[in-house]
């Protein structure tokens, strides 16, 4: 799909177990806590600074400071630690399926097992070497001529070998939201942004330098010597980087009318002449089409002449390397190794994730659908997914109050974004309907075999959606993941199971550590149909403008304010927050703490002043807010997270929104002369 959903966070998968609760109309939590538990532990605090001046570090301080970053992390905190949680729970589920004989051939749990089973023999993988891949290499050394190039593009996607050159699939229509026609996007380039290929600086130069060293020693260990290998390296990088300077930034890419270019077959066959899309189309199992959508025209327009001008030679390298870097992960140990030291070299991770739980990740982004069954019968339950229904219609009221009572908004608008807020449809737990994988075989003894034929599988699926209309039962997250996720094409909220425990949610915590944290993810995730793309979509997830021009130039002045509000922060010292990258998540935490602390004062506790641990419940509000976001990084990680990331650093993401909220000020008694004090009237008020 051409716009992705937009997520809470960049963060790994994990799981939650459940107690007894009870719902009071919907709106108030009555918890019934089974053991004292300090849901807001002073002892994390560091009360030695002022919340005024650093509310991440006095809320998280302490915890940060006796938590290092373990070696095979590349970040620590809240959402690491419910990550290794939820990967050990899928291990007990892994290790008991795989090693259990008799499962019957292609159910689930033979399907399951067997594929972690065949990922965990490395004496066998080790064994093979190079040779699973040794006849696509072979192939690629006999291509003659440009055509030669084009069809192997083709071969490689049908057959689960990459996605040379640029992005195709079958996705929805932006302006006509349940019907799939195919998408073109950029694409062809290897490292994580097209800056790493652009500027120049000692932090970019040394992961080129770590790139070139990783296709050298990838083409060596297939044979070729080490000269043409060190050729074949500078071949590529430079190939990559006249793509690079073709693509759009990403800032770019957040334009959803920027990328909406609906071309017929003919027309974008004639700006590329050297690729006859209505041949290749049909090669690509998608024939007979009249019309399709291509993001960004300019690229391929590049693309295409970077085709004609290459030498077949560095073609054929460029190919190669396609194969190589896709396959890497799944070779014998010196493969893997290479793999790992690049990927080390950009994200500053000491040593390599043990592979079991390498696996465990691997299996859950397969067949998530299958793997997320045995999840939920074990630690999901129909109470839990009741509790965020009923939760979430709570939070949906809020937001249309907060909407209606908008200053800067016409009549007319408000009641479009209402509309729109009620159309919303919400996704809870797991599927209604669960992916099978028709057709998908697992056999234990043929890891990389496993992996193309669920390439394979994944691509045909995806073709066989064209002509029919958008399914939109389905999910783009797996049931464990600890995320939550805004699709503005089916105009939905989703929320997968693994979210839904501490510390965004405990049966068994106070309304105050409830709504700061699960309420605020909720509020989030609603805000993201009404930030700076998700507002351009319609009620219907049509890409449609249907606010009026004076509406429409008033919300961009204060989306302006919140872009200059996070340009102006920095990590490392010297590398600037992108605002105008991250401004929708930045809108959504902003609208996502306001709606859920508006929530969280029409229940009981929100009207009480009882302390809890010495903390009022606003006071616990604010804290539970701050220790979702509990995080330390390594800085490699930190500095490509701004290049490539829409979120903002943790740190930015508890305190900004906190600056522009006049209760938190009265929580924690924030005064003039406190760092982060802003006065009343340069509060940013959007949603």
């Amino acid at each position: 799909m051409k716009v992705k959903p937009f997520n809470l966070v960049l963060a790994g998968a994990l799981c939650l177990s459940v107690s007894a609760f009870a719902i009071d109309g919907g709106k108030t939590l009555k918890p019934n806590p089974v053991h004292p538990k300090k849901f807001i532990d002073p002892a994390n605090m560091d009360q030695s600074i002022k919340p005024g001046d650093d509310f991440f570090d006095y809320a998280n301080g302490n915890w940060i400071k006796n938590n290092p970053i373990p070696a095979k992390e590349t970040r620590w905190g809240s959402f690491s630690i419910l990550h290794q949680d939820n990967t050990d729970k899928l291990l007990k589920l892994l290790n008991e399926v795989s090693t259990t004989p008799g499962q019957p051939k292609g159910s689930l749990k033979q399907r399951v097992g067997d594929l972690y089973a065949s990922g965990m023999d490395t004496v066998s993988i080790d064994k093979l070497g190079y040779t699973p891949i040794a006849a696509d290499l072979a192939r690629i050394d006999k291509i003659t001529d440009l055509n030669g190039v084009i069809s192997e593009m083709v071969y490689e996607r049908l057959n689960g070998e990459g996605s040379p050159l640029f992005s195709f699939g079958v996705g929805p229509d932006d302006k006509h939201p349940n019907i799939n026609i195919v998408n073109f996007n950029q694409g062809g380039t290897s490292l994580p942004d097209r800056d790493y290929y652009l500027k120049n600086g000692p932090r970019n130069q040394a992961i080129h330098d770590a790139y070139t060293k990783y296709i050298t020693t990838l083409f060596t260990l297939t044979g070729t010597n080490v000269d043409e290998a060190a050729k074949n390296a500078a071949t590529i990088f430079n190939f990559e980087k006249v793509l690079a300077k073709a693509q759009l930034s990403r800032v770019a890419m957040r334009d959803p009318n920027a990328t909406y270019n609906k071309y017929s077959v003919t027309y974008f066959s004639s700006i590329t002449p050297h690729l006859n899309w209505a041949q290749l189309l049909t090669a690509l199992k998608t024939p007979g089409q009249d019309t399709v959508l291509v993001a960004e025209p300019a690229f391929f327009m590049t693309a295409d002449t970077l085709l004609a001008s290459t030498p077949v030679s560095d073609l054929k390298v460029y190919l190669k390397w396609n194969i190589l870097k896709g396959s890497a992960g799944a070779l014998s140990e010196p493969f893997v190794k290479a793999n790992f030291d690049f990927s080390a070299a950009l994200s500053g991770q000491k040593v390599q994730t043990p592979r079991n739980e390498r696996m465990s990740g691997l299996v859950d982004g397969s067949l998530g659908e299958l793997l997320g069954q045995l999840y939920v019968e074990k630690y999901f339950t129909p109470a839990a997914k009741q509790y965020m229904v009923d939760l979430v219609n709570n939070l949906k009221e809020t937001l249309g109050d907060r909407i209606k009572r908008l200053d800067w908004m016409s009549d007319e608008t408000k009641q479009r974004a209402l509309k729109k807020l009620a159309a919303f449809t919400v996704k809870i737990g797991y599927p209604d309907k669960w992916q099978t994988y028709d057709g998908v075989v697992i056999n234990r003894n043929d890891y990389m075999g496993n992996l193309r034929r669920l390439s394979i599988w994944r691509y045909n699926y995806n073709v066989s959606q064209l002509g029919k209309p958008v399914d939109k039962k389905r999910w783009g997250m797996t049931p464990p993941t600890v995320n939550a996720y805004y699709n503005p094409a089916n105009n939905e909220i989703v929320f997968p199971a693994g979210i839904l425990q501490f510390p965004f949610f405990d049966f068994g915590a106070d309304d105050a550590v409830n709504y700061g944290g699960i309420g605020a993810v909720i509020g989030h995730e609603m805000t993201h149909g009404f930030d700076d793309q998700g507002r351009q979509y319609d009620a219907d997830g049509s890409l449609r403008n249907w606010w009026n021009s004076a509406d429409a130039a008033k919300f961009k002045t204060r989306a302006d304010q919140v872009v200059a509000q996070y340009n102006a922060f920095t990590v490392l010292d010297t590398i600037h927050v992108n605002g105008r990258l991250t401004l929708g998540e930045n809108l959504a935490d902003l609208g996502g703490v306001n709606i859920a602390y508006e929530a969280f004062k029409k229940t009981k506790e929100g009207h009480s002043a009882t302390k809890i641990d010495g903390f009022t419940p606003d006071q616990r509000f604010f804290l539970s807010w701050a220790q979702v976001w509990r995080s330390a990084q390594r800085p490699e990680s930190a500095s490509q997270r701004i290049l490539t990331d829409p979120h903002s650093p943790e740190q930015y993401r508890c305190n900004a929104p906190l600056t522009n909220i006049d209760a938190w000020y009265t929580a924690f008694n924030v005064k003039p002369g406190d760092k982060n004090y802003k006065k009343p009237e340069d509060r940013i008020k959007v949603w």
